[in-house]
C-alpha cells in the first residue's frame, strides 16, 4: 500500500526553477509538474547524471500524457503541433483511433505504482530483495547516494561516515535511486540467491560514463517535448511497458527484456535492481539493497540522447563524459548531419527538436567514471548558448565552417600539450618525469579562451537559408587559435627560459604549434589520419 509521505504523484520532490513572473514551491510532485509545465522553467537538479535521469523518465511520460507513444493515428508530428498549441490535456481524451490518458487519466490510473515506500510494488524497486539478499550485509544509504562517501569514492558535498548516518529523504532518496539504474557502478554488490544461482556481480547501468544531450526550451513544456523522438510504426503501448506498468517483476534469471518501444527504451533498461528500506517516521530511507537484476548478457539499448564514435572496427560506442571537455568541442556532432563515415551520429532527438522551438539551448549531463569499475570522478553539466536554429539544418554553407571552425580548436589544443611535453622532457632529460603541473596549467589557459574564440566566431556565421557564403575567415581563425595555444604555451614554460638549456627545449617545442599555424590544412589532415 502507498504511504501519503512516498507518493510521487502529488509529494513534492522535484526542485524546480520558475519562469520569471510565475511562482511556486521549490519542490513539486509529479502531477503539478504537468500541470504547471509551462510555468517552471527548468529542473533545478544539482547531479547532472540524476537530471539526465529524470529527463528520461520525465519524457516516458509525456510522451504516455499526451498519446504521442505511438506513431499513429495520423501524423506525429502534427499531433506534437497540436499539443504545442493546447498545452498537455489534463483530462483523458478518446479518440476515433486512439486514446490520451491526459494527465488526471494517466495518475489515476497508476497511482498505486508509484509510491517509494508501497509494500507490494514499491516505484522501479524489487521488494523481493530483503528474501533473496543477505540483510546482514546491505549497501546502506552512503552507497544508494552517490555523492557521499562508501567506498573507494570520495565525497563530494559533505562529510559522511557510516557511525552517524543521515538518512535521505523523498526526494534525496527518490533521484538517487534513479541514478542507480541509470549511472550504477559494474562489479560487487549484495549477493542476491534465486534459485540455484547465487552471486554477488552486477553489470552496468546502460549510461555508465556517458554523456547525455538534452534539448533545452525556455520552458518544461517545451523540453519536455522538444526531447520526444517519433516511434516506429509497429510500436504498441500495449507491450512497450514502463517497469511499474508491468504486471509481474522481471524474472532475474531470463535475459533483459528487450526494449519495445521509445518508454521501454527510456525506462526499462536497468541492469540493478534495488530496494529502499524506509526509516521508523516513514519519511526517510534508513537502508538499501543494491544488487544485480539480471544474470544474463546486459544488453547496450538503442539512446537517442547520446553521441555515438566509431572505433577502429567500425563499431559505435557512447561518448564518454570528460569534466576537462567543454561543449563547445562536440557541437559538429549535435548540431550538424554526419558529413563522413568517420565522423560521429549525432544525437537522434536533434533531429526533431527543432520542430518545436527553433531556438534552442543543448545541455550535456553526464557522469565521469570508470566504465569497468566502481570509481565516480566528476559530473558534468554545461549548455550551449541561445544559437541553434532550423536554419542551421538548411544551410549548408555553414557545414564545413562549423567543423572547420571546432577542429581548429581542437588541432592547437592537441599541438599545445604536445609541444608541452616535448619542452617538459627537453628541459628535464628524463622520460619518467611527469609533466603534469604544466600539461594541467597550459590546458587551464588554452582551452577557456578558446571556447570564447570559437562562440564569438560561431555566432559571426551567416545562417540564412540558401547562403553562399558562411562569412567564415579560415586564416583569421587559425591565427586566433594559434595565438592562444602561444599564450599558454609561453606563459607556463617562460619561467625555465632563462637557462641555455631550458630555452632551447621551450623554443625548440614551440616550432611543434607554428607549424600548424603555417600549414593547418596539412595538420589537419594528419591529426585526422592519426585518429582513424
Amino acid at each position: 500500500m502507498t504511504t501519503p509521505a512516498s507518493d510521487l504523484i502529488d509529494q513534492p520532490w522535484i526542485p524546480v526553477a520558475w519562469v520569471k513572473g510565475k511562482s511556486g514551491p521549490p519542490e513539486v510532485g509529479l502531477k503539478e509538474l504537468f500541470l504547471r509545465a509551462r510555468d517552471i522553467r527548468t529542473l533545478l537538479v544539482p547531479e547532472a547524471p540524476a537530471h539526465s535521469a529524470l529527463l528520461r523518465l520525465l519524457y516516458a511520460l509525456t510522451a504516455r500524457i499526451t498519446g504521442l507513444d505511438e506513431a499513429g493515428p495520423g501524423s506525429w508530428g502534427d499531433r506534437r503541433e497540436e499539443i504545442l498549441d493546447q498545452g498537455f490535456p489534463e483530462q483523458s481524451i478518446e479518440l476515433p483511433k486512439g486514446h490520451r490518458p491526459g494527465i488526471d487519466g494517466y495518475f489515476t490510473q497508476w497511482r498505486h505504482r508509484f509510491g517509494l515506500f508501497d509494500s507490494e510494488r514499491p516505484w522501479l524497486q524489487d521488494p523481493r530483495l530483503p528474501q533473496q539478499c543477505d540483510s546482514t550485509n546491505t549497501a546502506g544509504v552512503n552507497k544508494l547516494v552517490m555523492s557521499r562517501a562508501a567506498g573507494n569514492n570520495h565525497s563530494w558535498f559533505g562529510h559522511w561516515n557510516s557511525e552517524k548516518l543521515l538518512f535521505p529523504g523523498l526526494s534525496q532518496a527518490a533521484l538517487a535511486l534513479l541514478t542507480w539504474h541509470y549511472w550504477g557502478a559494474p562489479g560487487t554488490c549484495s549477493t542476491r540467491t534465486v534459485g540455484t544461482v547465487s552471486h554477488h556481480y552486477a553489470k552496468a547501468s546502460p549510461l555508465r560514463a556517458a554523456l547525455s544531450y538534452h534539448p533545452e526550451c525556455d520552458n518544461l513544456f517545451l523540453t519536455l517535448l522538444a526531447g520526444l523522438t517519433p516511434p516506429d510504426s509497429d510500436v504498441s503501448r500495449e507491450t512497450d511497458l514502463c517497469p511499474w506498468e508491468r504486471d509481474t517483476l522481471s524474472d532475474p534469471l531470463k535475459p533483459m527484456p528487450e526494449p519495445q518501444g521509445p518508454c521501454s527504451r527510456l525506462t526499462a533498461c536497468s541492469q540493478h535492481a534495488l530496494y529502499l528500506v524506509p526509516a521508523d517516521d516513514g519519511e526517510h530511507i534508513a537502508d538499501a539493497y543494491i544488487t544485480w537484476a539480471y544474470d544474463a548478457e546486459r544488453l547496450r539499448p538503442q539512446d537517442d540522447y547520446l553521441i555515438w564514435d566509431f572505433d577502429q572496427e567500425g563499431n559505435t560506442y557512447p561518448r564518454y563524459a570528460r569534466s576537462s571537455r567543454s561543449l563547445w568541442r562536440d557541437i559538429d556532432a549535435l548540431l550538424l548531419k554526419q558529413l563522413d563515415d568517420e565522423s560521429p551520429l549525432q544525437p537522434k532527438v536533434m533531429d526533431h527538436a527543432f520542430d518545436v522551438s527553433e531556438y534552442l539551448r543543448v545541455r550535456a549531463l553526464g557522469f565521469e567514471q570508470d566504465a569497468a569499475q566502481a570509481a565516480n570522478y566528476q559530473y558534468v553539466d554545461s549548455v550551449t548558448p541561445v544559437l541553434l536554429s532550423r536554419a542551421e539544418k538548411a544551410a549548408v554553407s555553414t557545414e564545413r565552417p562549423v567543423r572547420q571552425l571546432r577542429e581548429l580548436g581542437e588541432l592547437f589544443g592537441g599541438r599545445l600539450e604536445y609541444a608541452t611535453k616535448r619542452a617538459w622532457l627537453g628541459y628535464t632529460d628524463d622520460k619518467k618525469n611527469d609533466p603534469g603541473a604544466w600539461l594541467d596549467a597550459v590546458a587551464a589557459r588554452y582551452w577557456p579562451a578558446a571556447e570564447k574564440e570559437f562562440w564569438a566566431r560561431f555566432r559571426r556565421l551567416t545562417r540564412a537559408e540558401g547562403a553562399a557564403d558562411s562569412g567564415f575567415d579560415f586564416e583569421a581563425t587559425c591565427r586566433a587559435f594559434a595565438r592562444h595555444a602561444l599564450e599558454a604555451y609561453e606563459a607556463v614554460t617562460d619561467s625555465v627560459t632563462r637557462t641555455p638549456r631550458g630555452a632551447k627545449a621551450v623554443t625548440g617545442a614551440k616550432s611543434i604549434i607554428l607549424a600548424a599555424r603555417s600549414d593547418p590544412l596539412k595538420a589537419m589532415e594528419q591529426r585526422r589520419k592519426k585518429k582513424s
